[in-house]
Formats: structure tokens, C-alpha cells, sequence
């Protein structure tokens, strides 16, 4: 088969469309014929060398698939071959073909076609993990969201307006604020040009944000514990903006607030498969309703990943972008 591979760290031209050996599924794990994978920021970061993947996983980059069933390993009971699903991962998802515990699978969503599933998989298990099964956002609170135009962005806003939250987001120009609107975003907030803390306090008549779903880390420290209401609770799940800040506890113990980092490649494979099972519980019938949708920016050849890359480096885009097989 074929898969993008990374010779050695670097900018978008290290990604490179080569020859390897086919996966062989062990046990408990199924192999799937890709359709399409996703990129995301943390395959940014395994291309510069910094996010190696776990111990055991594919060397290969991309966190999500979608396709189609080629064989079963020992083990695997509820699935079979030819059966359209869509993955989460560990690595590999950049390839033809990948391997992978049959607890992270999940069937195609009614009304969705197989290449436009490869959106869901990572987006879905990140915003439910940490939104809904750690910070448990309620109907009637407030959820901020920073990058509300990103492929996590989209899928939060979505996921919150179903359940009955109101929902800020954070985005850097007019037309990306535009299309949170359209999803549902009730507060916009251009970070270029505003304070998100003020704006926020002002729409929610100084209570705050219950629920803040951070991308940015240190950065943004300081100001999402300002911005959070009493018993309010930051979800922290990148580091855009650095590891290390400076942070108020005084002030954290005065809101009786919350904060909670969380990754989601490295988690044990029975975690991925607990958060997999409440996606395909709480948000696949929101999908088959149309109540949620994959927001895709573009589908970009696999073999190409090194154009697709480049695209997000530049922050061009809406949603997800697509790394279709030929």
C-alpha cells in the first residue's frame, strides 16, 4: 500500500506519498480500506518532529478515517467486512490501509456519504469528552469556544445549540465569525479586535462563561479564568499559546472554579473505547437527525498532504479538510 510517510522533520515538503507494508489486523483490531482521513493540528506537529505517536501505534500521521471494512482480526465479533465505518485513531489514518481496535469504529451516520464520516471521528470524541463528559455542559449555560471556525470550533457549537447552551466563540476575522453564526453562535467575538473577556461578561451580564473549551493554553490562562462565571470550568486541550502561564488560584477558589487538560491520542485504548461508545450514543443520532453536520473546508488528494498541510498552517479554512485516496 501506500502511505504518507516523514522521512525526516520538517515543513509540508518532509510529508512524502510512499511505498510500506500493508498493516495485518491483531487481535481485537479490524482493517480498513481508507476512503479518507483528516488532517489535524497534531499531525502539524508530528511533521515537525515534536508529537511522536504512542508506543505500538502507526509511525504514520493522522488521528481519523473513514472507509470500508477489508478484513477482521481474531477476536471481532459485530462487524464485517465491507461494512462502511469511520475511526478514531492513534496514527496511520494518512495511508491506504490502517489497522485498529474494533472499540474505536463507528458506523457511517445516516446522511453521510463515506469520505465526508473521516470529518467526525476526532472532532465528535474530543468536544464530547470534554465538554459534555467532563465539564457537563447544561442546557441554559454558556460555552465559550476558541478557534469557533475550526474543525473542533464547528463541531462544539453544533453540539452545545443542540443540547439547549448558548454559545460564544472566538475567531480572527468577519467571514469566520460568519459561519459560527450560521451554525448557531450566539456571541462573536473577534480576538483581533476585541477582549473576549469584556465582550463576554457584557453578553452574559457579568455571570461569565460556564464551560471555556481552550486551544490555547498559557496564553489564554489568565483571561479564561476571568472570563469564567462561578463554578464555571476551563476545558484545556491544546497549547497554541504555550505550556507554561502564571495562574491566579485565588481567584480560581473564589469562582469555585474548575480546569481540566486532557489529550486524546495517548489514552488507553479502553478510554478511547468508552468515549467511542458514548459518540455513537449521545451525538450519532444528532447526526442522523441533522441536527449536527462535518463542516469540510475541501478534500485534498492524499498523496497531496503536503498542500493540505500547508493550509492549515495559514489558518485558511473552515472546518475540516479532507485527505481523500485515490
Amino acid at each position: 500500500m501506500h502511505a504518507i510517510t516523514i522521512p525526516e522533520p520538517g515543513g509540508p515538503e518532509a510529508l512524502v506519498w510512499d511505498e510500506v507494508p500493508d498493516p495485518e489486523p491483531g487481535e481485537g483490531e479490524v482493517l480498513i480500506e481508507v476512503a479518507a482521513s483528516a488532517v489535524n493540528r497534531a499531525d502539524l506537529l508530528q511533521r515537525l518532529g515534536y508529537y511522536d505517536p504512542p508506543p505500538g501505534a502507526s509511525p504514520y500521521p493522522g488521528l481519523e478515517c473513514s472507509g470500508r471494512i477489508a478484513a477482521l482480526g481474531p477476536g471481532v465479533s459485530g462487524w464485517a467486512v465491507g461494512d462502511e465505518v469511520c475511526a478514531l485513531l492513534s496514527g496511520g489514518g494518512y495511508a491506504e490501509k490502517v489497522a485498529v481496535p474494533a472499540g474505536q469504529l463507528l458506523p457511517v451516520p445516516t446522511g453521510l456519504d463515506v469520505r465526508q464520516a473521516a470529518a467526525l471521528p476526532e472532532v465528535a470524541c474530543t468536544v464530547w469528552s470534554n465538554v459534555f463528559m467532563i465539564a457537563h455542559l447544561r442546557p441554559g449555560e454558556t460555552l465559550l469556544v476558541h478557534g469557533g471556525s475550526s474543525g473542533i470550533g464547528t463541531m462544539a457549537i453544533q453540539l452545545a445549540k443542540a443540547v439547549g447552551a448558548k454559545v460564544a466563540v472566538t475567531a480572527g476575522s468577519k467571514e469566520k465569525l460568519d459561519h459560527c453564526a450560521a451554525l448557531g453562535a450566539d456571541i462573536l467575538v473577534n480576538y483581533r479586535e476585541q477582549d473576549f473577556v469584556e465582550e463576554i461578561k457584557r453578553a452574559t451580564d457579568g455571570a461569565g462563561a460556564d464551560v471555556i473549551l481552550d486551544i490555547m493554553g498559557a496564553k489564554y490562562l489568565e483571561r479564561n479564568v476571568n472570563a469564567l462565571a462561578v463554578n464555571g470550568r476551563l476545558a484545556i486541550i491544546g497549547l497554541q499559546g504555550g505550556a507554561k502561564g502564571e495562574l491566579n488560584i485565588g481567584l480560581l477558589l473564589g469562582k469555585r472554579a474548575a480546569i481540566s487538560a486532557t489529550s486524546l491520542r495517548a489514552r488507553p485504548a479502553g478510554e478511547k473505547a468508552a468515549i467511542v461508545a458514548a459518540v455513537r450514543e449521545h451525538v450519532w443520532p444528532l447526526v442522523a437527525a441533522g441536527h449536527v453536520r462535518p463542516v469540510i473546508d475541501r478534500e485534498v488528494p492524499m498523496s497531496d498532504a503536503a498542500a493540505a498541510h500547508q493550509v492549515l498552517e495559514e489558518s485558511g479554512h473552515v472546518g475540516k479538510v479532507l485527505l481523500v485516496t485515490p
